[in-house]
């Protein structure tokens, strides 16, 4: 697997596993056996980057809570030294709605308990997960920094951040990386590449094939899990959505038959095209699917195809795509 940099210093594989769906927004949480033995496989076939969150949990068949980062880090656990794992605080799920809490006392119980979870002494990337409107983002920053002196966190980045959060932020404390929504569906954090390259901060792209849908595998006939499996309420998968998205899924199959590939790694070949310091991060709880995504890192397309599909996507109707609560 090829590499790419995030920030000033942070080396990470092309192409990362987000791990959120293995026991959140999925349906009920995944066997854990099966799911340890995937993270594994992905290690073996050289991914180096893994995404988990504080607030990624579900709801066992026994009732009890299943944590995504007690999982992440017991199935890391043998190859901590080879891995960059990630993890983010200051979400907490209120049922259909999201509570931010970014004060530096929040961060600091939180970094606590996913050390714990995670089974590890640091965290490679610690990311405050949303903006908390509540808080500053100099104070974000200050308490980033010392928590990236005190040896607990090596690096730190802010999930769906605008250009002036991200300036403020990294003035107190350099960021390596933003952590934001994007795919062939959603572009518009496209206008931040200049300052991301003008400050040297890395683009982890999270629902790079917009919650799946871009692996083209989905109509009409799909069912998800109500309540439980966010695509159950999601535009691009609903009925008219899928009829909306036509035009875009024919464009996916043509040219992946064109390349030799599926449309899953045409959309993520196509993300890192884009930029250099581009790591898309997307999902899965299966094994062929995982050696699909990561073999996406060996697809090239070039500027002019890249320049082409961007065309076509500007003049395209779409559905609206919805990768999370609002």
């Amino acid at each position: 697997m090829k590499k790419r940099m995030l920030g000033k210093g942070l080396s990470v594989s092309s192409i990362g596993l987000g791990c959120m769906g293995m026991t959140h927004a999925s349906g009920a949480p995944a066997d854990e056996t099966e799911m340890t033995a995937l993270i594994a496989q992905a290690v073996e076939q050289g991914c180096t980057f893994f995404d988990t969150a504080e607030c990624y949990t579900g709801i066992r068949a026994d009732g009890s809570t299943a944590y995504n980062e007690d999982l992440v880090g017991a199935a890391l656990k043998p190859f901590r030294k080879q891995v960059v794992l990630a993890t983010k605080c200051g979400v907490r799920h209120m049922g259909s709605r999201l509570e931010m809490d970014s004060r530096p006392e929040t961060i600091r119980r939180s970094v606590e308990t996913s050390l714990k979870r995670l089974q590890t002494d640091y965290i490679d990337l610690y990311y405050q997960h949303r903006i908390d409107p509540k808080t500053e983002p100099e104070e974000v920053a200050q308490v980033m920094g010392e928590l990236i002196r005190e040896g607990k966190i090596l690096h730190w980045g802010v999930s769906e951040a605008g250009e002036d959060y991200i300036r403020r932020a990294h003035a107190v404390c350099p960021l390596t990386a933003i952590q934001n929504r994007m795919s062939m569906m959603y572009r518009d954090y496209e206008n931040l590449f200049p300052v991301l390259e003008e400050l040297g901060i890395g683009f982890v792209a999270f629902s790079p094939m917009a919650n799946g849908f871009l692996t083209a595998r989905y109509n009409k006939e799909s069912r998800f899990e109500q309540g439980t499996d966010f695509r159950s309420f999601m535009p691009q998968f609903s009925a008219e959505g899928i009829d909306q998205n036509q035009e875009l899924i024919t464009l996916l199959r043509t040219t992946a038959e064109h390349k030799s590939a599926t449309p899953a790694q045409i959309s993520l070949a196509w993300l890192l095209a884009k930029k250099p310091y581009l790591v898309p991060i997307p999902g899965t709880r299966r094994p062929d699917r995982l050696r699909e995504n990561l073999g996406a890192a060996e697809i090239e397309l070039t500027a002019d195809e890249v320049q082409k599909l961007d065309d076509a996507l500007d003049h395209m109707t779409m559905s609206a795509v919805f990768g999370g609560h609002k």
